[in-house]
């Protein structure tokens, strides 16, 4: 059975339109009839949405027969790592303020397949038993901080860091914790005001961070998204650090020998690795694949190029202040930007393409592959559907930049008159 209300990373969509407290009620319920009650850790990012669909939530768990333990705004990998035996953020992580969504962890942080979120679907109209409970959950995010500081933290007096935390759920902890460890820290993006998340700042707008950078002459700066789950980066220079880079400079310096990655990930990262004898594992785009890859070969590190970070040493998933910290760490008095410059990256060409249906009809995936065997190992094209918004990605990687634009450009614009 295809899931209908899931998609790469929970279930998401415009509050009141595709997502209502009536659906998230009953997704509350759902889980908990799945995981058999017991108790169901709930954090939340700073939407304004947030605490009408936390109530909603919680009295899905209660009507399942669950104890909610409502640990108020607290990013998702603070969830994942502090949850029993189920954890749920209320979240649309980078998306704008008018999302919303829901994000589960199972037992130990352990993100669900894709079969088991059928599974909830399934049990969505499923009669509630009652007999729960709602509790204040006080402290969570000290002992989250903790956790991070100790096991991901190193000395880091001297260091000069901007630290934008997308007016989301990293804006309380996230400068604490590099304070903690020494920094000075120039923080911004650290409204909790609830209609500026993701808005011109964070991981999905890093200008406001570049000029901090840059005008201040820091000598770091890191970005988080609304919920804190991904990170990006900003070298000296204020020139921006993607996921690639990010991925790249800790492989090296943590001394691994695989590393797991998406299909968007850049080709030059693959040479670099091969130069380096560090075996990588391709999956599917979204975080929760890189974790399956992970886990299946008992390795540590993993990423996406849109700043999803996994090291699983001392963690459950992937997390974007660990992340930062590690790269901190990983630096070692070297430049950010004299790091970032063992990655030679090929050049890439993007254009997100919103559309009405999101099937890719055969003659948009004929041309993808026409294409893609006339590169062979120059370069390649990848045409997909979103998981989290009504958008047709559409990536064109090839050696030469103009090349990767006129034809990311000419799929793109077959996409709008097909699915336009």
């Amino acid at each position: 059975m295809a899931r209908r209300y899931f998609g790469t990373d929970g279930v998401r969509g415009v509050v009141g339109a595709d997502l209502t407290p009536d659906l998230v009620e009953r997704l509350g319920t759902a889980a908990t009839l799945w995981c058999g009650g017991g108790e169901v850790l709930v954090g939340r990012d700073t939407r304004r949405s947030g605490l009408e669909l936390e109530e909603a939530l919680a009295r899905g768990i209660v009507a399942g027969g669950g104890a909610a333990r409502l640990a108020g705004v607290l990013p998702t990998p603070a969830v994942a790592l502090l949850a029993r035996d189920l954890g749920a953020v209320v979240s649309a992580s980078h998306n704008p303020p008018e999302y919303n969504g829901v994000k589960l962890f199972g037992a130990a942080g352990r993100k669900l397949t894709d079969a088991e979120e059928e599974q909830i679907e399934a049990l969505l109209d499923e009669p509630a038993p009652g007999g729960g409970s709602v509790v204040h959950e006080d402290g969570a995010g000290d002992r989250y901080l903790d956790h991070v500081v100790e096991h991901f933290g190193t000395d880091l007096s001297g260091l000069r860091i901007g630290v934008d935390c997308a007016n989301g759920a990293m804006a309380e902890l996230a400068p604490r914790a590099f304070a903690r460890l020494g920094a000075q820290v120039t923080a911004i993006g650290v409204s909790s005001d609830g209609r500026s998340i993701n808005v011109g700042c964070g991981a999905t707008d890093l200008r406001t961070l570049q000029q901090t950078v840059a005008s201040e002459r820091l000598d770091l700066g890191v970005a988080f998204d609304g919920d804190g789950d991904r990170m990006l980066a900003v070298d000296e220079r204020g020139e921006p650090l993607d996921g690639d880079q990010i991925l790249a400079i800790l492989a090296l310096s943590l001394g691994v020998d695989l590393v797991a990655v998406t299909v968007m990930t850049n080709l030059g990262f693959h040479r670099l690795m091969a130069e380096h004898g560090i075996r990588v594992l391709t999956t599917p785009v979204g975080d929760r694949y890189v974790l399956e890859a992970l886990r299946a070969e008992n390795g540590a590190l993993g990423g996406e190029q849109s700043g999803h970070i996994l090291w699983l040493r001392d963690h459950v998933t992937g997390d974007g202040l660990a992340a930062a910290l590690l790269l901190c760490g990983a630096l070692a008095g070297t430049s950010p930007s004299e790091a970032a410059s063992v990655l030679t990256r090929f050049p890439q060409a993007r254009q997100d393409v919103r559309v009405r249906e999101r099937a890719l009809p055969q003659s948009i995936l004929d041309e993808a592959d026409r294409l893609d065997e006339e590169l062979a190992d120059r370069g390649r094209v990848l045409v997909r559907v979103s998981g989290t918004e009504p958008v047709v990605r559409v990536l064109v990687e090839v050696e030469n930049a103009e090349d990767a634009e006129k034809m990311c450009a000419s799929i793109a614009a077959l996409v709008e008159r097909e699915l336009g």
